[in-house]
């Protein structure tokens, strides 16, 4: 059978792979500039107090000190993403891990020494920790200005008669759920190095994932233009969606080095990395779930309440996507969906690899296993009725073009029970399965979600490709390089990827909402061709052939009816480039793909496409000490088109991984506002010998939109694991766990729980 590509299709190594495991990589961490100056934050010793004095003159007495700043230094200019911080804080602290004074000094143990002799007077405050009781009249106000700590943010959708649809329900079942601090937990801690020059433009060395709204916002605030502020994206040691937002950090590396005319260095070592960095948000959803006697879902009635912390990062917008969940995983025609968002004296949260979904997930698949149980039918079977189809428009008005739900459960189901392990005497064994419904096209959040690429044909037969789009660890630069060469008909060691410098690559509105493959893969696919329409009017001239009866393939450009009328495509570049009225071989092209933002009501189709995938999880439990293994994960998705499947593949295997700390280990210990979690000792990741068989199907519905059929995958990974090791662990012991990690300690209670219940205690 002849393969329909040369390059798509084929399992690619990362391009960056062999670099990072030979320590060659030089990542932010490594980076060193002449002159460069380090820097510390000094943060808040209490969860909410007033600042009463900020004495720092025996630090910048300090010898090899070169600025110290407090709030009284600098203009207090708000960012963020409602706006309601500042980079350091004037007046009262709101949270411990608010920027009180930042320092640079010649090296970071004079700059730590630095902040030890900053005097800091305080007046606490009382403090409140709890979203409900941050709601009670005369709760401790977070921010006074605002006259009470609810936040404006408010996500409310309805669609149908869901109190209709409840009374007239065969099953209803109605629970909460309770998600935890977690943090992203990447190798590499946050760093920003700022720079400026001689005539006020600043340079920044950093590990967003949105370069240019980052440029925009830095900008404001410092003050100064996003024109004068340059970008530079070196390799990071992770981020999943870390990298969103502008922080403290960023503008204080600025500010500092402004002050003491010197590049400055910010880094976080791992204690400061758990206390500052934004991770994935704490919050309870309340769900009920209707259905009739046929196992045909009714209706979702939603309350997600959200602790948004001291200030508002993008933790606090993850409902856009809890509702997209709620309303479309699985058919169902009524639904209701509403938030309590409030400030509370905890630390804020940010964005997460899955982006509110895992929570909404557990949810929604915890109680289509509850459903099953309460209809009397078989837990697949009723997923199976209610799954998703092509040519669907689910209640937000999000249409589903490629899309294979049942396809996916299928595989899981026919993987998860192939040759099982023998069960140990005394353990109990569970199967569970969770389906997950995603954006795999992009997501409308902005005006614009699109992407802009460059392809530069040079005179030796080099392709550059200038993208928007943010390397971050997900092998983008691979697979758009791939997308480049199959257009082009080049081999793909000759295509360079060059992503890194504000200054030089074309816009996009960043790496998030699993949108890189997609977007910026059809950014580069569109350059890519009208590239080669250019490279075939050389060529016309050269084989004196109309270009409309020429081709290119495996780096030769050919008569389509006389294949042996040929010539190396590098020889036709050089060719036009040297003769009188050649030109550059160069082309460009933006993608914004034909989607729409969420109107008032939270309609619209946000995405050009949809994804969906089912995972089944085969879970070992032991009940008198609560230990849970998991044997084997099993995890379908549909994706598209597989460009480079070996790293589709491992995209999964890395969701997996981060789902089953979620699920099992990991908690960020957030007690009256103070983060207790020091070290991984503490807070639990998974290590390689933890993870189980993992068992990878990709289903393959070939997007008509996707480039060569593709869609987005980053994130599917995670998003639906928590679920179906919950569900699994329900199948083994009967018991419904609501709350996350589901720790040995946890499963002890919840059987000592249902034992006392049997004996009436």
């Amino acid at each position: 059978m002849t393969r329909p590509f040369d390059v798509i299709g084929t399992t690619v190594p990362k391009r960056d792979g062999a670099e990072k495991v030979t320590g060659r990589t030089r990542y932010l961490h490594d980076l060193v500039l002449p002159r460069l100056a380090h820097g510390k934050i000094l943060r808040s010793r209490y969860p909410h107090a007033r600042l009463v004095r900020v004495d720092a003159r025996r630090a910048r007495a300090l010898p090899g000190v070169l600025a110290v700043l407090t709030g009284d230094d600098v203009e207090p200019r708000p960012f963020g993403f409602a706006k309601d911080q500042t980079a350091l804080k004037r007046g009262k602290v709101r949270s411990v891990r608010d920027e009180v004074a930042a320092v640079a000094a010649e090296t970071p143990e004079i700059a730590e020494a630095a902040l030890a002799l900053i005097d800091v007077e305080y007046a606490e405050l009382p403090a409140v920790f709890d979203p409900h009781a941050a709601l009670a009249p005369g709760a401790p106000l977070v921010h006074e200005e605002l006259g009470g700590n609810a936040h404006p943010l408010r996500y409310q959708f309805s669609c149908g008669d869901v109190d209709r649809a409840f009374a007239q329900a065969a099953g209803v079942v109605e629970d909460s759920y309770r998600l935890t601090f977690v943090t992203q937990a990447c190798l590499g801690t946050m760093v920003a190095i700022a720079d400026w020059d001689l005539a006020g433009n600043l340079t920044m060395w950093t590990t967003t994932q949105v370069p240019f709204l980052y440029q925009r916002d830095l900008g404001e605030g410092l003050g100064i233009g996003g024109d004068r502020v340059r970008v530079l994206q070196p390799p990071n040691g992770g981020n999943f969606g870390r990298g969103l937002d502008l922080y403290p950090i960023d503008v204080i590396a600025a500010l500092l080095a402004r002050s003491c005319r010197r590049p400055v260095k910010v880094e976080f070592d791992r204690v400061e990395e758990f206390i500052a960095c934004p991770g994935r948000e704490p919050c309870t959803i309340r769900l009920r779930t209707a259905a009739d006697g046929d196992g045909r879902l009714l209706a979702r009635d939603a309350h997600v309440t959200i602790d948004n912390g001291a200030y508002t990062s993008w933790g606090s917008t993850t409902p856009y996507v809890m509702l997209a969940t709620v309303a479309g995983l699985y058919r169902v025609p009524n639904v209701r969906f509403d938030t309590t968002i409030v400030y509370t004296n905890n630390p804020y949260s940010g964005s997460m690899r899955g982006y509110g979904n895992p929570e909404s997930t557990f949810a929604v698949e915890s109680q289509m296993d509850d459903l099953a149980d309460r209809l009397g039918l078989d837990r697949l079977e009723l997923r199976r009725r209610n799954a998703s189809k092509p040519g669907d428009v689910n209640p937000q008005g999000f249409v589903l073009t490629s899309f294979a739900m049942t396809e996916c459960i299928d595989a899981a189901a026919e993987e998860i029970r192939r040759d099982p392990p023998p069960l140990r005497p005394g353990w109990k064994r569970g199967v569970g399965y969770a389906g997950m419904f995603h954006v795999a096209g992009g997501a409308r959040i902005y005006r614009s979600d699109g992407c802009g690429a460059i392809v530069k044909l040079d005179d030796f037969g080099k392709v550059s490709l200038l993208t928007g789009a943010s390397e971050v660890g997900q092998g983008s630069e691979t697979v758009l390089a791939m997308i480049v060469a199959e257009t082009l008909g080049v081999p793909l060691e000759r295509v360079d990827v060059v992503n890194s410098d504000t200054s030089v690559r074309p816009w996009d509105v960043g790496t998030h909402a699993s949108r890189t493959t997609f977007i910026a893969g059809n950014a580069a696919r569109l350059a890519a061709e009208k590239l080669k329409a250019q490279l075939l009017e050389f060529a016309a001239v050269e084989l004196e052939e109309p270009a409309a009866r020429l081709d290119v393939k495996n780096g030769v450009v050919f008569v389509r009816s006389e294949p042996q009328r040929r010539l190396p495509y590098e020889r036709v570049v050089r060719a036009g480039h040297l003769r009188r009225g050649g030109r550059v071989l160069v082309a460009e092209a933006f993608y914004d793909p034909p989607t729409t933002m969420l109107d008032k009501d939270f309609q619209g189709n946000v995405s050009a496409a949809y994804t969906s995938a089912c995972q089944a999880a085969l879970v070992d439990v032991e009940p008198e000490t609560g230990k849970v293994e998991v044997c084997r994960i099993v995890s379908a998705h549909d994706v598209g088109r597989a460009l480079n499947p070996g790293a589709a593949e491992g995209q999964v295997h890395g969701g997996i991984h981060m789902g089953l700390g979620y699920a099992l280990s990991e908690k960020l210990v957030v007690e009256e506002g103070q983060i207790l979690t020091q070290s991984f000792m503490d807070y639990a990741v998974l290590k390689a010998a933890d993870m189980p068989e993992i068992v990878v199907r990709l289903i393959e519905t070939v997007d008509a939109e996707g480039p060569f059929g593709a869609k987005g995958l980053g994130e599917s990974g995670v998003i639906p694991v928590a679920a179906a090791v919950a569900n699994a662990l329900k199948d083994a012991l009967g018991v419904r766990f609501t709350e996350l990690p589901i720790t040995p300690a946890r499963v002890r209670a919840a059987l000592a729980g249902r034992g006392a219940s049997k004996d009436g205690r």
